[in-house]
């Protein structure tokens, strides 16, 4: 805490309960239909939030699906990020224009994304770091690998955050390395690797805000394992009740991140009753007006799936979507025959 002021203190308190509401209205969207299947990220605002507080505006982040909504940090409006859930083209955005990247679904194939582009940054002569974060499961990834290696050996400014909840969803940690710790993996590539509890907002910061010095200093790549545990299914399409400990969970919960940094905050007087409700009603109304306008988005038409595929579009394209065109037509027909 004596590393910080009050004012920050403040910031990471209210960047993590912005990821917290987010996160708890998105699984009740889900449940209403609202959006599409939906990777849950409570636990994790610890990781999110003071990591990401060490970077400068310039800098870019690489998320992973987990860190979904890391970009309304960065003023990424949250209805663009609801959009991205429900599958409508209004859900991406211009990664420059927030210095954040599209989200990534597949496991670690960002992470060579994050190294190549602080290495061509680098090149440029341009003063950023790249952040990337990732689940413990891609850590499994060739792409893993290739990216991480690649940072090192180029001394790429780019900051590797691994999320070790425990679970690639139902596979243990324990079932995907022999190595005793994953920041131990940093060896190999002959850079620094530090294990940090990752339910610890200001542990995580302090070790970000290092590893971006060095970043910046062109010292080359660091990989930081946030140690925490995974308190809720890994997506909303998942039963985790399968395979995890329900007592440890509960367990857990009573240390969650968020509360456990609130708790620190009101004991040396930073925080109080009006502020957390004040806060809490203007997130939740936040995500109230967030989700009223990813609603009301036109449904996209079947050009999208066509339109910017190619710089110059292969003749089989055009046929497919004519096809698909005519196809639609039927559907619609028989559907208005049925009705009448």
């Amino acid at each position: 805490m004596d590393a910080i002021d009050d004012a920050m203190s403040l910031r990471l308190w209210r960047d993590m309960l912005a990821l917290r509401v987010y996160d708890e209205r998105s699984v009740a969207y889900h449940r209403q239909g609202r959006i599409g299947t939906y990777a849950i990220s409570f636990g994790h605002e610890a990781i999110q939030a003071g990591a990401s507080a060490a970077l400068e505006p310039r800098d870019w982040i690489f998320p992973s699906y987990r860190e979904s909504a890391i970009g309304i940090l960065r003023g990424l409006p949250r209805a663009t990020v609801l959009a991205w859930w429900r599958g409508h083209p209004a859900g991406w955005w211009s990664p420059d224009r927030y210095g954040v990247a599209s989200i990534c679904v597949p496991i670690a194939t960002h992470i060579p994304h994050a190294a190549g582009f602080a290495w061509g940054s680098r090149l440029r002569g341009q003063d950023r770091v790249a952040m990337a974060f990732f689940g413990d499961g891609a850590t499994s990834e060739g792409a893993f690998h290739e990216g991480v290696n690649l940072a090192a050996v180029m001394r790429a400014p780019v900051v590797f955050i691994c999320n070790n909840n425990g679970w690639a969803i139902s596979t243990p940690v324990e079932r995907q390395t022999r190595a005793e710790t994953l920041a131990s993996k940093a060896a190999g590539y002959g850079i620094p690797g530090v294990r940090v509890d990752g339910g610890d907002v200001l542990a995580v910061h302090e070790a970000t805000r290092e590893a971006v010095a060095r970043a910046r200093a062109g010292a080359g790549p660091s990989l930081i394992e946030c140690v925490t545990y995974r308190m809720a299914p890994h997506a909303t399409a998942d039963d985790p009740g399968l395979y995890i400990d329900e007592d440890r969970v509960a367990r857990e919960r009573e240390n969650e991140c968020l509360l456990r940094f609130e708790r620190l905050l009101r004991a040396r007087g930073i925080l109080d009753d009006a502020t957390v409700e004040a806060a809490r009603t203007a997130e939740l109304e936040a995500m109230r007006e967030a989700i009223s306008i990813a609603e009301a988005l036109e449904p996209p038409g079947i050009e999208v799936i066509f339109d910017r595929a190619y710089a110059a579009p292969p003749p089989e394209l055009a046929r497919e979507h004519a096809e698909l065109r005519r196809i639609l037509a039927n559907e619609a027909a028989r559907e208005r025959s049925a009705v009448a």
